[in-house]
C-alpha cells in the first residue's frame, strides 16, 4: 500500500485545514484496516489526529476532537482531514497512516 498526502503548504490562523490522503494498493472500504492522521510539530513528538475504519467510523484525539473531521471517499480511494481554526503552533508535517505504512507527509505552515 502506498499513501500520498496533499494540501495547502500554507493556512491562515484562524482558518479550515483540509488535507487529503490518496490510498493506492488496496480499497480503504473493503479492507479491513483503520487510517489515522498524525503530525509532528518542530521540535515536539508525533501526535495522533484521529482515525477512520474501513467501515467509515471515526475516532478522535480528545483534545482536538471539537475542531476535527476525518472523512473517506470510497469512489476516489481517500482520506480527508479537515482541522478547523489554525493556530500557529499547529504548524507541522501532516502524515496519514495505514497499518504500519506513512505517507511521506505534507508540510503544513499556519502564518499570516
Amino acid at each position: 500500500v502506498q499513501l500520498q498526502e496533499s494540501g495547502p503548504g500554507l493556512v491562515q490562523p484562524s482558518q479550515t485545514l483540509s488535507l487529503t490522503c490518496t490510498v493506492s494498493g488496496e480499497s480503504i472500504a473493503t479492507t479491513y484496516y483503520t487510517s489515522h492522521w498524525i503530525r509532528q510539530s518542530p521540535g515536539k513528538g508525533l501526535e495522533w489526529i484521529g482515525s477512520v475504519t474501513y467501515s467509515g467510523s471515526t475516532s478522535y484525539s480528545p483534545s482536538l476532537k471539537s475542531r476535527t473531521s476525518i472523512s473517506r471517499d470510497t469512489s476516489k480511494n481517500r482520506i480527508t482531514l479537515q482541522l478547523n481554526t489554525l493556530t500557529p503552533e499547529e504548524t507541522a508535517v501532516y502524515y496519514c497512516s495505514r497499518r504500519g505504512c506513512w505517507g511521506q507527509g505534507t508540510q503544513v505552515t499556519v502564518s499570516s
